[in-house]
């Protein structure tokens, strides 16, 4: 990226797969983004409501809540119900693409992914939030 003063902007990144949660964080932090972690939903829920980041990448299956009910917890959030959400799964592109939107979710991406990808997606994502 070229322009690193449009993405500053805070990430909260939330999988209990501990390798790809570091390669995600280290992947944005790369871009100049300033992120959060956590390893299950309900800390990614107590964070995103502490916190307030601009975006939350949420892995769906993880212990405790699921990413899907976090998504809809900070859709109900009247504080929070803005925030971009981004779902990052391997439960199948299919799924993922039909279940994603029901609970909230701006946009989704499917494990394995592209960093490539996942760079251009939080891209787009922060700056259409911006720009409302």
């Amino acid at each position: 990226m070229s322009d690193k003063n449009a993405l500053q902007a805070t990430v909260l990144v939330a999988d209990d797969d501990v390798e790809i949660l570091s390669l995600v964080t280290r992947k944005l932090r790369r871009m100049g983004l300033t992120v959060l972690e956590a390893s299950d939903g309900e800390d990614a829920l107590r964070l995103a409501r502490q916190e307030r980041p601009d975006l939350v990448v949420l892995d769906v299956m993880m212990p405790g809540m699921s990413g899907w009910e976090v998504c809809r917890a900070l859709r109900e959030d009247g504080v929070l119900s803005g925030v971009g959400i981004i779902m990052l799964t391997g439960i199948g592109e299919r799924l993922n693409e039909m279940t994603s939107p029901l609970y909230g979710a701006d946009d989704h991406l499917d494990k394995p992914f592209d960093f490539d990808e996942l760079e251009h997606r939080v891209t787009a994502l922060l700056a259409s939030k911006r720009s409302r």
